[in-house]
């Protein structure tokens, strides 16, 4: 039996009404919290005002509510199939001969629709914003105008040259404008993919256009003796740009640009598995989105035949939380180059549309 598009639009606006309104009290209850959270932050930085505070949090709440995506769209179709349900709209339809994936096919393309705007629109919104927030929250909570940060061991950059790659290592970072200085350098060279060269160790390096300008620099390589050079010289090709880049988290790179700055990333030496990680989960977010509706049908479904109002909720948040633990572990083997990017990005969307379909299947054709 064909589904009328009256129908079809019917059931696709009930699910989308509902997705607006739950991710509007998402957004809300994540944007108090956040406020509550500034606050706390800031509580010992009097210079750091209440407006300040809701700027940042205003700033952030694009980033958050784009994670909240998934449980929004989860939420609405069990709301929406529960509320279609209870009113018997669902039961009369199926009487009339129509089957539960008949029913849930313009829920699926609104999903999927939705998805498709969340990665194309509201991802290059959000990322801009996060970029502003960081930028804030360097400035105001922790004294830092640049995006160059040092880890507990120092910065660590790798770039190539000519002759080989070299791995930079410095205790200390200075940016002033387009100027960048590091101090306490060591610098490891070496000729090929993994022959070692030789060791540079000087007091600073200044990024000039091209090179790093090096002073009290001892050059050490193999089978000789140390040379002292008050001035030396090494080729680069690094940039203030590229430095800062490497520095900023894929969160702060809208998916349209990460293709691109992942093969920047590779060019220059650094490793893109973050990037290519986020990307891919990216481009598996409009599947997600059609994952959460089968596993909200599974629950409503089974509500319809046993009135279980305590299990449609509780199951529905069980299984957000079940996801999402699962989503931050594979995540975490791709981060880890345990599993291929590929497998860790695509793997929560695949088993979350397996479970719901066989769920499914077993409910309406078992």
């Amino acid at each position: 039996m064909r589904v009328s598009l009256t129908l079809s639009y019917y059931i696709g606006r009930q699910f989308l009404l509902a997705f607006l309104l739950l991710f509007t009290l998402f957004i809300f209850l994540i944007f108090m919290f956040d406020i509550v959270e500034l606050l706390r932050r800031t509580a010992s930085k009097p210079d750091v005002g209440f407006s300040s505070v809701v700027e940042m949090a205003l700033l952030k709440l694009p980033y958050l509510g784009q994670e909240l995506f998934p449980f929004a769209v989860l939420f609405g179709a069990m709301s929406a199939f529960w509320r279609l349900t209870r009113s018997n709209e669902l039961v009369i339809t199926r009487a009339a001969g129509v089957s539960a994936w008949q029913f849930m096919l313009p829920v699926l393309i609104v999903a999927f629709a939705l998805g498709a705007i969340h990665v194309g629109i509201f991802n290059h919104f959000a990322s801009a914003t996060l970029t502003r927030y960081q930028l804030l929250e360097a400035r105001h909570l922790k004294g830092n105008d640049n995006f160059l940060a040092l880890s507990g061991s120092g910065l660590w950059l790798r770039q190539s040259n000519e002759l080989g790659q070299s791995v930079v290592h410095a205790d200390q970072v200075l940016q002033q404008d387009q100027d960048v200085e590091l101090n306490n350098v060591v610098v490891f060279m070496y000729s090929g993919a993994d022959s070692f060269s030789g060791r540079l160790n000087a007091k600073t390096a200044r990024l000039e256009d091209g090179f790093w300008r090096m002073t009290d620099t001892w050059v050490y390589k193999p089978d000789e003796r140390p040379v002292f050079e008050k001035e030396h010289w090494l080729e680069t090709d690094l940039t203030l740009n590229k430095i800062q880049d490497s520095f900023a988290p894929p969160e702060t790179m809208s998916f349209w640009a990460l293709p691109d700055f992942i093969k920047q990333l590779e060019k220059a030496g650094f490793s893109a598995i973050r990037h290519k990680l986020h990307w891919h989960t990216l481009l598996a977010a409009p599947f997600l989105m059609c994952a959460m509706v089968l596993i909200a049908a599974t629950f409503t479904l089974r509500q319809s035949r046993r009135g279980a109002t305590t299990f449609v909720i509780a199951g529905g948040v069980f299984t957000g939380f079940i996801l999402y633990f699962f989503s931050d572990v594979v995540f975490a083997l791709g981060l880890s180059d345990s599993i291929p990017v590929a497998l860790a990005a695509w793997t929560p969307s695949g088993v979350a549309t397996l479970l719901g379909l066989t769920t499914l299947f077993h409910l309406e054709d078992g």
